[in-house]
């Protein structure tokens, strides 16, 4: 079964920091890739960051240079550190997984992934 837990959403200023976690089950960190999105309201969900299995990284235009996405192997989690926030910012955040890369580091709403934590709200005021 796939799991996937965020947390570490919170309500900061505008240049605070917040680090998210996405914990998972070792079957899922094993066997799906896993991403970071989010959706603000009245927008479309977004891809934010992901990390392929030859550890290369991609990141949203909008968060290049303040978001950096790791992972703990040996906790199967998934992190987003987020640095220099801005009210733009403010979104439900998502991991999610899928058996496909191209879900994860090309997302679009037409081919979503298929597998989505509940998400964690980031609210950043300014």
């Amino acid at each position: 079964q796939v799991q996937l837990v965020e947390s570490g959403g919170g309500s900061v200023q505008a240049g605070g920091s917040l680090r998210l976690s996405c914990k998972t089950s070792r079957y899922t960190y094993m066997n799906y890739y896993i991403g970071w999105f989010r959706q603000a309201p009245g927008k479309e969900r977004e891809g934010v960051a992901s990390i392929g299995s030859d550890g290369n990284t991609r990141y949203a235009d909008s968060v290049k240079g303040r978001f950096t996405i790791s992972q703990d192997n040996a906790n199967y989690t998934l992190y987003l550190q987020m640095n220099n926030l801005e009210p733009e910012d403010t979104a439900m955040y998502y991991c999610a997984a899928d058996r496909y890369w191209s879900r994860i580091g090309n997302y679009n709403n037409h081919d979503p992934p298929n597998y989505w934590g509940r998400g964690t709200q980031v609210t950043v005021s300014s």
